[in-house]
């Protein structure tokens, strides 16, 4: 790609096409986009950055024509601005391919992937190059992240040294390209936290999930690093035939990175890892979670593995800031507080109730769940959602988010989960959409409980109008 081209991203308010927006401006090229609707927190990042997102969708968008089109994964045939770029031939490609071309290419690719975990630990091992970096500046990383950290304040940054830190999805790339983002990234050290079933609109079972995650696993080279979770088979299994170094990390006692003495209080969790059977390191995280201890033993090791200081670990992770939409607190209102969790995958919900419990041990805990995300959407994990959302002590749920575009067979029943709940003693209830919700439960709230909104999206606004409503009903009182 040569400087100043005029590059349109289709698909442009998805974390990672704004981050990829605002790589491509810093290169120097003229950048435009499209979505069909502009929204937070991505919209707020374009619009700090003068890139223009026009909304919605249209072929008008193309004019003038750009000299190459960046579409994003979540658009398909029939879009008017993909017809019209196939129609004019206009040359095209996708995210990962162009990060892979015009970024990767010289830099030591340190990649991040699994079900679950990932954005997090992402954020954690770019946080420990950067604070790494102050006394060594060969380390300061460029990194690619699928939120914003917090640490950073965006989901994007690029540095002329050769560290670059990368998100690896396993969603597939583009309507032309089926395989996953990840294979476009070539990694020299990768960790793998969880593999499990997800994504159900594009895979069709957990074997070829783990195909995915296998394939992932042998594009790292004889010299390169696979750092993997201890505390699944599937782990195991996609890493069985790497032919470079495997270094486990958990709670295992033959793991290379063993994790001791975890212990959460008051938001903070603190444990000892040992190496290879050697003490190594105590570390303290300001975020709570037995699932953040193990994303952070994992970036640490990788960490570790490619050469930089304990001393400038254990100093990152002691600041760590975590991201946006992983157990934020989004108001305190009246004692009540509201926290907002990317929730996708009833393992993922599971982890966010666990880590409130103990930060919140005395709370009453409220899960409000949107099914919004393609797994949630179906019936493959009814019975493990019941079994999660029953951590909280009072649960709602929403309908199905745009449940006409699930094949009826292949629906989750909400209605259905309400009753599992029910039935295993738990508070439930099912409520049409977040302004109902706000209208049953803000009455019922007190001081001292904790709210945990659980979507992947938007949630018709829920994040606003729940603490709006319990200030008017604190002025009225």
């Amino acid at each position: 790609m040569q400087p100043k081209k005029h590059i349109h991203l289709i698909g442009i308010c998805g974390t990672a096409m704004g981050s990829l927006a605002g790589m491509l401006q810093l290169r120097g090229h003229q950048v435009t986009g499209s979505d069909a609707a502009a929204y937070p927190p991505m919209s707020d990042l374009l619009r700090g950055l003068g890139i223009a997102v026009a909304e919605p969708f249209s072929e008008k968008n193309l004019d003038p024509q750009p000299d190459l089109v960046i579409v994003g994964n979540a658009l398909s045939r029939g879009n008017p601005e993909v017809e019209a770029v196939l129609d004019r031939r206009i040359p095209f490609t996708s995210l990962a391919a162009t990060i892979h071309e015009e970024f990767l290419v010289g830099r030591e690719s340190l990649v991040i992937a699994g079900t679950h975990g990932k954005t997090t630990t992402t954020s954690m091992l770019a946080w420990i190059y950067e604070v790494a970096s102050r006394a060594r500046p060969e380390l300061a990383p460029s990194f690619l992240i699928g939120g914003v950290a917090e640490n950073f304040r965006t989901s994007f940054q690029l540095r002329e040294s050769r560290p670059f830190i990368l998100e690896g999805d396993e969603y597939d790339t583009a309507f032309f390209d089926k395989g996953p983002k990840f294979m476009h990234y070539f990694p020299d050290a990768l960790i793998l936290t969880h593999v499990e079933f997800d994504h159900a609109d594009i895979y069709r079972d957990l074997e070829q999930v783990k195909t995915a995650f296998k394939r992932l696993v042998n594009l790292v080279p004889r010299r390169g690093r696979v750092v993997a979770f201890d505390g699944a088979e599937n782990v195991t299994e996609c890493v069985s035939k790497a032919l470079c170094a495997v270094e486990r990390y958990g709670f295992s006692a033959d793991s290379c990175w063993r994790m001791e003495d975890l212990r959460q209080r008051a938001g903070h969790t603190s444990w000892r890892v040992s190496r290879v059977g050697e003490p190594w390191a105590e570390f303290t995280l300001p975020v709570a979670g037995e699932h953040n201890a193990l994303n952070a033993t994992a970036a640490a090791a990788l960490a570790a593995g490619q050469g930089v200081e304990l001393e400038h670990i254990v100093a990152a992770l002691d600041t760590f800031e975590s991201v946006k939409r992983r157990l934020e607190v989004r108001a305190i209102v009246d004692g009540i507080t509201i926290i907002d969790d990317f929730a996708h995958h009833p393992t993922a919900i599971r982890e966010t109730l666990k880590a409130l419990r103990a930060s919140y041990p005395q709370a009453r805990l409220w899960a409000v769940l949107e099914p919004r995300s393609n797994t949630l959407r179906r019936n493959v994990f009814e019975h493990e959602l019941i079994v999660s959302l029953s951590l909280a002590d009072e649960v709602v749920l929403s309908g199905v988010f745009k449940q006409e575009n699930i094949p009826e067979a292949e629906r989750l029943h909400p209605e259905a989960v309400v009753r599992g709940l029910q039935a295993a003693g738990r508070p439930a209830m099912l409520l049409a959409n977040a302004d109902a919700i706000v209208d049953v439960i803000a009455p019922r709230l007190q001081a001292g409980d904790v709210v945990a909104i659980l979507s992947n999206g938007g949630f018709e606004g829920i994040y606003e109008k729940l603490p709006r409503r319990l200030a008017s009903r604190q002025e009225e009182h």
